[in-house]
């Protein structure tokens, strides 16, 4: 459990039920997830944005797969493995349960299948986990009508039979032994990738001609004979054979007979959630009807209009003001995910409330205080795209995006402070494989309150009750050569019944067009309370910033009250931030002090779809060695982020995310703030609004 929202695994198995977007005939999941067969894998990949979620059982494994396709060559794996006739460990540690490992594999596609070549991929298993059933491939396929053929060739656990002599040793005689993996270590260890002996591996698909039925028979390249922990497994037949059975198009049940004498049994849901549009929005206001008003700006009652704009735009207002022949709107965006919507709503408003000599609808985003982009709209392109005269493409010539700059406006209105903005949430997290239990869960009520000063400045509080919980059997304390800051999340999470987990004051000011600040102090998250602040440098029109923070900080007591432990710390970082220009690819680079006072750098990479759906990954080095990290060596994981709106019939900003990271440890930690200029400074990505422009007419 990472100390990030966890609460959005219900909804993300609630969206991936009901999606549909799915294409009928998609490649089917291995036993260990990812495209594959039933061991081994193939060179193919699934639909870009697929994610997949997978249970099989063949004894004595239990295999839990998250599978996740951010980028058409790239397929990514996180997996947990219940060895069902092994121990976790001493009986008086985890009692009777069985052990459990965890794993992240990793497949490229190299090239993509022509009229005479195939596809060909290249792919490792279990890259930073314990290394249990780590191994390589490199593998191709291709398709012969309803038949896909593959053939591959693995090292380490893939190639188990090991009866083929390594062909890499032509470079060098390294290349012929393996080196054996240290169990729970957690690296990349780079010097076993396609080490030791080698087997051939390979299979066919056959979809037959009722969609609802594909056949898969494939030879397994693991004869069993040296499996992890001892657990060696006796296979009669290297042929595993079988049939995937689809009742809809996001299910697949799969049974096989694989080691000659052992069933096996799957259930796959899936769905491609970058395709997802999400549910009508029954929910939402109509768009307003358009209407003569020969009123100037001087005759309009502009409270009204302000209504209007946070009624049906989502806009809560702070100021309208007039420039010649343009009216702007400032304000935030509440309701639309999609701003192009927002956009569109407000223009329709204006257009009802004002007669001519109004030429220009401008909009400029603000968050927190914050203005990020000014969007404007030709009032009568705007007419014309409504009543169909012209194309969207069109339209969009006429549309004009700019940084927000201090000019003399006329002011027409300024809405008075919303002071007061509360809510009520049930939220869930949870902690996976563990000693104590495979799932330790709790679902909690909590209440969310912020009251504004100003515009720029507030304080904000959350209030969590535990209603429903197994925490009772939390028990045990990953052991730590580092400060504790982390590794006491069990004392914190079952201390107190009622907890305090924020209770922070917020400034935000804009330092110049492209500069923005925030300064922040009191509760900061549910372990660390003190003071910080943050600057980021985000110029207009460009795919990169780079931000500032520093932080000092003490460790709060158990009970997440207003009490505080001994330890304290300075902890800071530098980021940059860097769009690639490649499908909304995001990497961002970190480098400071974490919490336990170690130094060093972090890595993220994530890549976000035109609907909002994010997936990423991340990896933390530090200068506290694999020794005193403990397990898993360096803090890594996957998360993924999925906007409420493509689940609910009501339009919203809000997002879901579920973050998968192997282990709890201490190094590596950042502290958990609840705002960051560069989320609040989102609008200045241009992408979601020209990605959604059709969303303007909506």
């Amino acid at each position: 459990m990472r100390l990030r929202q966890r609460h959005g695994c219900l909804w993300l198995a609630g969206g991936l039920l009901a999606s549909v977007a799915h294409a009928d005939n998609a490649p089917t999941q291995s036993d260990f997830g990812g495209v594959g067969l039933w061991q081994t894998p193939t060179a193919r990949m699934a639909e870009e944005g697929e994610a997949a979620l997978t249970a099989s059982h063949v004894e004595p494994y239990d295999r839990y797969n998250v599978s996740l396709q951010p980028l058409p060559w790239l397929e990514a794996i996180f997996r947990y493995t219940a060895v069902s006739n092994r121990l976790y460990g001493p009986e008086a540690l985890s009692g009777g349960q069985s052990y459990k490992d965890k794993s992240i594999d990793v497949k490229l596609r190299l090239w993509t299948e022509s009229r005479y070549l195939p596809d060909l991929s290249i792919g490792a298993r279990d890259i930073g986990g314990t290394g249990l059933f780590a191994g390589e491939y490199v593998v191709m396929s291709k398709r012969f009508g309803p038949f896909d053929a593959s053939l591959g060739m693995g090292w380490g656990y893939v190639g188990g039979r090991g009866d083929i002599k390594n062909p890499l040793s032509i470079i060098s005689h390294t290349f012929d032994v393996r080196p054996a993996s240290h169990e729970g270590a957690g690296k990349f260890s780079g010097n076993r990738y396609f080490r030791g002996p080698t087997a051939l591996f390979g299979g066919i698909d056959y979809q037959t001609p009722w969609d609802w039925l594909v056949l898969k028979a494939e030879y397994d390249g693991n004869d069993y004979r040296h499996e992890p922990q001892h657990n060696n497994q006796q296979q009669r037949s290297p042929i595993n054979v079988g049939a995937v059975f689809r009742p809809n198009r996001n299910m697949d049940l799969s049974v096989a007979l694989e080691r000659g004498d052992t069933v096996m049994f799957g259930l796959t849901l899936h769905t491609n959630l970058a395709q997802n549009t999400g549910p009508a929005k029954l929910l939402d206001p109509a768009p307003p009807k358009r209407s003569a008003a020969p009123a100037s700006p001087e005759q309009v009652d502009w409270a009204e209009v302000a209504r209007a704009l946070r009624d049906n735009a989502g806009i809560q207002v702070s100021s309208i003001t007039r420039r010649g022949s343009e009216v702007i709107v400032k304000g935030e965006q509440e309701d639309y995910f999609y701003s192009a919507k927002g956009v569109g709503r407000a223009a329709r408003v204006l257009d009802n409330a004002l007669g001519p000599g109004v030429d220009w609808f401008t909009v400029v985003a603000q968050q927190e205080g914050l203005a990020t982009t000014e969007t404007s709209v030709n009032r009568q392109r705007f007419a014309q795209l409504l009543d169909h005269d012209i194309t969207l493409s069109e339209f969009r010539q006429s549309v004009e995006q700019n940084a927000p700059t201090p000019r003399h406006e006329e002011l027409l209105y300024r809405a008075p402070v919303k002071r007061v903005e509360q809510s009520f949430a049930l939220t869930y997290q949870q902690n996976l494989g563990g000693p104590d239990a495979f799932l330790l869960y709790q679902i909690a009520a909590t209440y969310n309150i912020d009251f504004h000063f100003t515009r720029n400045l507030w304080w904000s509080a959350v209030v969590s009750a535990d209603l429903i919980d197994n925490y009772d059997k939390f028990k045990y304390d990953a052991p730590s050569d580092l400060p504790r800051v982390r590794t006491d999340v069990r004392k914190y999470i079952t201390s107190s019944t009622v907890t305090l987990p924020i209770f922070q004051f917020t400034g935000t000011r804009q330092l110049g067009q492209d500069l923005y600040g925030m300064a922040y102090a009191g509760m900061l998250e549910s372990m660390f309370g003190g003071v910080g602040g943050e600057v980021l440098y985000r110029p207009f029109g460009e795919r990169w910033a780079i931000g500032s923070n520093i932080n000092w900080v003490k460790q709060r007591g158990y009970d997440q009250d207003f009490s505080f432990r001994s330890y304290k710390v300075v902890t800071g970082h530098v980021t940059g931030y860097f769009d690639l220009g490649y499908k909304d690819v995001l990497v961002a680079i970190s480098a400071g002090r974490y919490l336990a006072g170690d130094w060093g750098a972090t890595l993220d990479v994530s890549r976000e779809f035109r609907n909002g759906v994010r997936m990423g990954a991340y990896a933390t080095k530090t200068n506290v060695s694999a020794e005193q990290f403990g397990e898993g060596s360096f803090d890594k994981g996957i998360y993924l982020s999925i906007p409420f709106d493509l689940m609910l019939p009501r339009s919203t900003r809000a997002s879901a995310s579920f973050v998968w990271d192997p282990l709890i440890r201490d190094g590596g930690a950042m502290l958990s703030r609840r705002y960051s200029l560069y989320s609040l400074t989102s609008d200045r990505d241009l992408d979601n609004f020209n990605s959604n422009l059709d969303k303007i007419a909506e």
